[in-house]
């Protein structure tokens, strides 16, 4: 097996914003309604790139999409809804609710396919209004292939254990269980990430990721020779990666407005609706 781990040090996320924002977001969804595919806002305004294809807003099946759906025609289930340049791989999609209980639990699950690859993930995020765990899921595998071809991956972020590793002293260690946890299986190998916060003294996070692999079955021995080679250049694609998403929350903090109550649900409907 090997380890890998590296620590990068983010700003700070306000959690009262963070809850007061997805609460926001929520009560403009439950307070929409359809009109001739349209998704309308409380206000009236159509959310941008967003209709119902099929089956009943906000109930179970409801498929959503960009185009009318129509048989053989953009939108259908199954038809291409976008494609590239003549050869290039059309790619089919689609975006299913399966839950939508704003005060329990909201889960979608999205659909693509192309000639060569075809993935389903599922999102589901536990009492949405003052959010508690998101769980994601990831199935994909070429039609066209084997086992070999087939992966899938789970994570699971605990909210609630996130934000109460961040109320510890910054002087006490990091929390005994990672409040982030993902997994992701091949039928040679598997892997597991974790990601753990802690407070630091100037009030930003200093975040641990750990990433472990291993080889499964009779292929254990080979992979454990090709870690030992190759492990110089997979730990320092691995720490540019996490130091790549640290930037990427970095700007993403940049852009968040800072408001609250009226003027925050006002902004984020317009950023709803902007096209």
């Amino acid at each position: 097996m090997a380890r890998f781990e590296h620590t990068v040090t983010v700003a700070a996320l306000d959690r009262h914003w963070f809850e007061e924002a997805a609460g926001a977001v929520v009560d403009l969804f439950e307070g929409s309604r359809e009109q001739d595919g349209a998704i309308l806002l409380p206000d009236g305004r159509p959310i941008h790139g967003l209709r119902l294809l099929k089956g009943r807003h906000l109930q179970p099946g409801a498929r959503y999409g960009e185009a009318p759906e129509e048989d053989g025609k953009p939108g259908a289930p199954g038809a291409p809804v976008a494609s590239g340049p003549a050869g290039a791989p059309v790619v089919r999609e689609a975006t299913v609710l399966r839950e939508w209980r704003p005060s329990r639990t909201v889960e979608v699950e999205s659909l693509m396919a192309e000639e060569s690859l075809s993935v389903r993930v599922g999102v589901r995020l536990r009492e949405p209004r003052t959010p508690r765990a998101l769980e994601v899921s990831l199935d994909g595998h070429n039609p066209k292939g084997g086992s070999l071809y087939r992966f899938s991956g789970r994570a699971r972020a605990d909210l609630h254990a996130w934000w109460a590793a961040l109320d510890r002293p910054s002087s006490a260690p990091p929390a005994a269980r990672a409040p982030v946890v993902g997994r992701a299986v091949h039928r040679l190998a598997k892997a597991r990430l974790t990601v753990t916060p802690r407070p630091a003294d100037d009030g930003s996070w200093q975040v641990s990721v750990v990433l472990s692999v291993r080889g499964r079955w009779l292929l254990r021995p080979v992979a454990a020779v090709a870690l030992v080679l190759a492990r110089k250049p997979v730990e320092r694609g691995f720490r540019e990666g996490v130091d790549s998403a640290a930037e990427e929350w970095a700007e993403m903090l940049a852009e968040l407005p800072s408001l609250h109550g009226e003027a925050l649900r006002a902004q984020i409907a317009d950023e709803l609706t902007a096209p």
